[in-house]
């Protein structure tokens, strides 16, 4: 344990990892980013969980690997409109303060290439989210310190950003990462347990372990290439 945080030495898809719970929000996957970058010197960030899907077009169990990951609660509260600035970029001295962290396109070739094949089995009855085979999809992730349980902000993070999902943790882990250099290369493997903000009968503890399974294999597809 460090900073309370449960670390395991390993290994995915035949390389050494570490691997660490960092519980949910940003700040908790800052904390974890920069104990893997300084104590144990990692030099690639893979991430596995679950997230609300935000483009309609997705259903519960789909995979979603992200092809950037943008922090959607930083910014500046204007009279009449929230503005979205990179974290931690000063617009007053003309910095660039577009915000998110794309994955450079070498490193999605060669994930896109990975997953190719990947099949997810079909969702189980008890999970209650109908008759359906998830699939894997590339897209933006979004990330902020709430849980989006409401229709109106899942329209409007999906028409803003054009993002396929939403989550609490990747957007800061992107961030730290962005510190120590460009060579560090972060991937973002998320499950869809919802259609943040849609009602839903998911029964969610049925849903979790099925949620893991899914993520793994497409963890432990893409850990070699990274």
């Amino acid at each position: 344990m460090i900073a309370g945080l449960p670390f395991w030495r390993g290994h995915i898809a035949g390389r050494e990892a570490v691997f660490v719970e960092s519980g949910a929000g940003k700040v908790n996957a800052g904390v974890a980013t920069v104990l893997l970058l300084d104590r144990f010197d990692c030099r690639a960030l893979l991430m596995c969980g679950v997230a609300g899907g935000l483009d309609p077009a997705l259903g519960v169990g789909d995979i979603v690997v992200g092809t950037s990951n943008i922090q959607h609660d930083y910014g500046m509260e204007k009279e009449d409109r929230f503005v979205h600035i990179q974290p931690g970029s000063r617009p007053s001295l003309g910095q660039d303060w577009t915000p998110g962290y794309p994955v450079p396109e070498a490193v999605l070739g060669r994930l896109r290439g990975a997953v190719v094949g990947v099949a997810l089995d079909p969702l189980p009855e008890n999970v209650g989210a109908g008759h359906r085979t998830p699939v894997v999809r590339f897209g933006a992730i979004l990330t902020g310190d709430s849980f989006v349980n409401s229709e109106e902000t899942r329209r409007r993070l999906h028409e803003t950003f054009q993002a396929q999902a939403v989550e609490m943790e990747g957007g800061a882990v992107a961030q730290v990462a962005s510190r120590w250099g460009d060579d560090i290369p972060v991937v973002n493997v998320r499950c869809l347990s919802d259609l943040a903000g849609a009602e839903s009968h998911l029964d969610f503890r049925a849903f979790l372990p099925v949620a893991a399974r899914y993520a793994s294999l497409v963890a432990h597809r893409v850990a070699p290439v990274i």
